[in-house]
């Protein structure tokens, strides 16, 4: 899904918020990490966005909550798909009487969901002026897809017009989905924020630039008074009856998980989001109960977490619980590979990799809860090898002659490399001044540029950076949502930020898509791993785990990177 920036960034809201306040007390308090870029489903990508956007937008399918591993359930759709013997048609009968949140559009009336509305938000994703980051989860995929993207091009009327031969509704409940091939990852996909069904007036109305407006169907909508940078979403008084999830795994009988089984949901009148940008700010706003949970920054570990990895008995006895859970989200050094002098250099790249001491930047900046990086691929999806590994470490000396091989003995001649950072915390400039302090080392200078988070993200997409650090967190569990951050179809404005390309990985890569876990999957799998450790685009650096801290108040409480609608299971007491 989408580019990560660790909790930090933007303003520090002035107000404070107690929670024996009456007017806040059953109000959630969640700490942001920046500026959030956009509300429109079909352009938000990162976590920062799509913590706000799946509290009000809802989609097809969605994780089961209580369940690992990860298990697709219906949300908008009555049940799971009826698909065809030959797995090209996907139908899908729709849940009745899905209301929107209210808009002027709709002068006063209730609007309900219809199964047209979803072939129109997958329309805005391939339609040229969107610039869509989702436009490669269907492109290809659908029938008829990029040729309709070529007819319609820049004409509105003809997107409202012309029809996706692989997209129908028979009826206002019913949607039909024909595919070109196979795709297998297709549930997936609908679990997606992309794909919330979005009202053609309500385009029509916006000229389809929705960055700052929410119309969606979740348990919360958007507070008259919330701008961009202060974000209120109040309970949504007309969701319909929902319940919390009657079974779970055994993590969640043992948690206690269960005892709200059955009750309709949402438990919470609102949530306040606070936008705060240093770490240091964060915890102190944890402590005073201006926020309800926290990741916890590297420099209160030893505060919080004892030697044998449970919670110290200082914050125990304010009531704080920890939670630890494996995480989909990792990180790595990215090349542009169309910089005339990085992207053309393999050597330059490879002096890089080498001069970097990994195992002291994990020390130093995640307090060794990092996990060192064995492979492109992070553990929890099928096929990952913990025996796999990388072709560099940390070696100076390798460093500097593999510089040296590249034009450049002891730095010569090489021009001051650009080091972007995806947000403007201490942590960010921190990390990137390590970086710069290590390649020092060989002769390389960098120059430090600080970019706010949407910056960043705009010169991602548009190429405009030389290298920089990298991460993600996987929108579902299997190696092609990993693999298409390199595929040559998804430049701009799709994921693949490095403009890496190879005929070759996308021939193989495209094979790879059509094909359910199981060892020819996982053969193609280790030749796309070797394509990408051959050409470098990438350095990898390390995998995440989580150590969350949470008050005592905040019930039902079960964090997961890959499930961002969860605040409606939620409780304060």
């Amino acid at each position: 899904m989408k580019k990560i920036l660790i909790l930090c960034s933007f303003l520090i809201l002035t107000s404070c918020f107690k929670q024996d306040s009456k007017s806040t007390r059953n109000i959630l308090k969640v700490p942001l990490s920046g500026e959030i870029r956009s509300l429109d489903p079909a352009n938000a990508y990162d976590s920062i966005s799509s913590t706000v956007i799946y509290q009000c937008y809802e989609q097809l399918y969605e994780y089961h909550y209580l369940k690992r591993p990860y298990t697709v359930t219906p949300l908008l759709a009555k049940e799971l798909p009826m698909v065809s013997n030959d797995s090209l048609t996907y139908t899908i009968k729709l849940k009745e009487n899905i209301l929107y949140h209210p808009h002027p559009v709709f002068k006063g009336q209730k609007r309900y969901v219809k199964a047209q509305d979803f072939i129109t938000q997958i329309k805005r994703l391939a339609y040229i002026p969107t610039n869509s980051n989702g436009s490669w989860l269907f492109s290809g995929k659908i029938v008829g897809i990029d040729e309709w993207r070529k007819k319609v091009g820049s004409d509105f009327e003809k997107f409202k017009s012309t029809k996706i031969p692989g997209l129908s509704a028979p009826n206002d409940h019913t949607l039909v989905f024909k595919f070109n091939k196979p795709y297998p990852q297709v549930l997936y996909a609908l679990t997606m924020s992309f794909v919330s069904p979005m009202p053609i007036e309500v385009i029509e109305y916006h000229d389809n630039i929705l960055n700052n407006v929410e119309i969606g169907t979740g348990p919360f909508t958007l507070n008259s008074n919330s701008n961009l940078a202060n974000i209120k979403l109040d309970k949504f008084k007309d969701y319909r009856d929902s319940r919390y999830p009657a079974q779970g795994d055994r993590l969640a009988y043992s948690k206690g998980l269960l005892k709200d089984a059955g009750k309709q949901i949402p438990f919470l009148d609102g949530i306040h989001f606070k936008i705060i940008k240093e770490a240091q700010t964060r915890w102190l706003n944890f402590m005073s109960q201006k926020i309800d949970y926290l990741d916890i920054p590297k420099d209160n570990y030893e505060t919080a977490v004892g030697p044998t990895g449970e919670i110290t008995p200082e914050l125990k006895s304010k009531n704080i619980h920890l939670q630890i859970y494996p995480s989909l989200t990792y990180w790595w050094i990215s090349f542009n590979m169309r910089d005339p002098l990085l992207g053309k250099n393999k050597k330059l790249r490879l002096a890089i990799a080498h001069a970097i001491d990994y195992d002291k930047f994990i020390e130093i900046f995640t307090n060794n809860i990092g996990q060192r990086a064995n492979s492109i691929f992070p553990p929890g999806i099928p096929g990952y090898s913990p025996s796999s590994k990388l072709p560099y470490e940390f070696n100076i000396e390798k460093a500097k002659r593999l510089l040296a091989s590249a034009g450049f003995p002891e730095g010569k001649g090489l021009p001051v490399l650009n080091f972007d950072t995806r947000g403007t915390s201490t942590s960010h400039r921190q990390q990137a001044e390590f970086i710069q302090k290590q390649l020092e080392q060989i002769g390389i200078r960098m120059n430090i540029i600080t970019n706010p988070f949407p910056t960043f993200l705009s010169k991602a997409e548009n190429g405009k950076l030389q290298f920089w650090q990298d991460g993600w967190i996987l929108d579902y569990p299997d190696v092609e949502n990993v693999l298409q951050l390199l595929d040559s179809k998804n430049h701009s404005p799709g994921p693949n930020a490095t403009f890496y390309s190879n005929p070759e990985f996308d021939r193989v890569f495209s094979e790879l898509k059509e094909l359910p876990d199981g060892p020819a999957k996982f053969r193609n799998m280790k030749k796309l791993e070797q394509m990408v450790i051959e050409d470098m685009p990438w350095v990898m650096q390390y995998y995440t785990r989580k150590y969350v801290l949470y008050h005592d108040h905040l019930k039902n409480f079960r964090p997961s990177d890959l499930i961002y609608n969860s605040f409606k299971y939620l409780k304060i007491k």
